[in-house]
């Protein structure tokens, strides 16, 4: 017996012991996924956040253990995605956390530290959140990674959808979805087939009978967005996978639809929203950068430590830019350009690359921030706005297919992440 134990034994009694050690117990582990492990109190802070969204907008919830295997789900496939970044050498620094998180701000209108103030008053730990917004930056960059190389368009594609969109008259509309998935195992057998499809069928009598489908996608969803109620981002109809796009077309709001048999399960879909969308403007930026790759001889701190030096002698007016994008820049594409990368949308760079853009005044210089692809510093040169011509209409077609295939091939992938995973949820949880 530890001596602590033995002086709660003497002062309160044999009885009280058991207590003592409760009360010693600061966690456990409630999940084991692979090397990582999944602790209760992350369990948790989600289940917390959920009640708390859930009060703030009147909305009922499930039971708490239907939210406790929802949160343990979401942390089994944030958990894998993480562990594949460490094996990928995927970090995310500090410069490039805070320019997110002051983007973050920016989008509420507010200050960092107004916004910080409003993180510690509601999360209560701000490091915490920050912690977070690492890691979610790290899971979309792992999900992109992963998802970009499976994803093929061609030319005649893109001239099929743009025919059929003209044909049909331009589709303004964009719709705000609630989306349910019971998920079937990759390999699943005839009765868990139907067993799933017995489930689909129960879930969308309940729907029908009028039950709230946020509710209900927090308590049955396999999806990855459960916890949010189900909800999707706004999409176009052509941007949405096709099995959706083809469930909903002509649908009104308030309308349900499936279930739906993908190779991923049975989805059940509704339409909380419909809105217009008249884009005849685009915005573009012309920016140039210089990369540099970690690698085995290059370390992280060397990578970063070399585009410190260059953007110090840059502004110093030691050097130029575009000299030392030729010399230094490990991107062939601009390298001979002086890193010039030409007029393009924003969005076309990975986040981390078009959130910096997005926050330089003309002429500024980045701090050196890590992508997917290495270190860069960039250098915004000008802004413009273009209308939206043939060429923009072709690029926004691409877009539209490449989301429709992002989507589709994202669900594959984390379901073979899964698969491919040991996971081992302990009773107690």
């Amino acid at each position: 017996m530890k001596l602590q134990q033995l002086i709660c034994a003497f002062l309160l009694g044999a009885a009280s012991l058991a207590l003592c050690a409760a009360e010693r117990e600061v966690d456990r582990v409630a999940a084991i996924v692979d090397n990582g492990v999944i602790l209760k109190t992350d369990i948790d802070e989600i289940v917390e956040r959920v009640k708390r969204n859930a009060q703030a907008q009147g909305q009922t919830l499930p039971s708490d253990q239907a939210l406790r295997t929802q949160a343990t789900e979401r942390l089994i496939m944030t958990s894998l995605q993480l562990q594949m970044a460490q094996r990928m050498g995927l970090q995310i620094s500090d410069a490039q956390l805070d320019d997110t998180i002051r983007n973050i701000a920016q989008g509420e209108n507010m200050t960092l530290e107004q916004f910080r103030q409003r993180v510690t008053s509601e999360e209560g730990n701000y490091e915490r959140f920050r912690e977070k917004v690492r890691e979610e930056i790290i899971t979309n960059e792992v999900l992109r990674a992963n998802v970009q190389r499976r994803i093929y368009i061609s030319p005649q594609e893109v001239d099929n959808l743009l025919k059929l969109m003209e044909e049909q008259g331009a589709i303004n509309e964009q719709y705000k979805l609630g989306h349910i998935l019971i998920a079937i195992p990759s390999q699943a057998t005839t009765e868990q087939i139907n067993d799933a499809r017995e489930r689909a069928e129960q879930v969308i009598k309940l729907l029908r009978e009028g039950s709230d489908f946020r509710r209900i996608a927090i308590a049955s969803s396999s999806a990855a967005n459960a916890l949010e109620g189900g909800e999707l981002d706004w999409m176009g109809i052509n941007e949405m996978p096709t099995l959706f796009s083809e469930a909903i077309r002509g649908r009104k709001r308030g309308d349900l639809a499936g279930p739906l048999r993908s190779g991923a399960g049975f989805h059940i879909l509704t339409i909380f929203d419909i809105r217009g969308e008249n884009v005849t403007e685009l915005q573009e930026v012309k920016a140039r950068h210089i990369l540099v790759k970690p690698s085995i001889i290059v370390s992280e701190e060397r990578a970063r430590g070399l585009l410190n030096d260059i953007l110090q002698k840059v502004q110093a007016g030691e050097a130029d830019f575009a000299e030392m994008a030729k010399q230094h820049s490990e991107d062939p594409g601009s390298k001979l350009n002086g890193g010039e990368l030409g007029w393009s949308e924003p969005d076309v760079y990975v986040p981390a690359f078009r959130d910096t853009l997005n926050r330089l005044q003309l002429n500024e210089i980045s701090e050196p921030f890590r992508t997917e692809h290495g270190w860069h510093i960039a250098q915004l040169l000008d802004r413009r706005t273009v209308d939206a011509t043939a060429d923009r209409k072709r690029e926004q077609v691409y877009r539209m297919i490449f989301n429709r295939r992002f989507n589709e091939e994202s669900t594959s992938f984390l379901r073979e992440l899964r698969d491919e995973a040991y996971i081992e949820v302990l009773a107690d949880n």
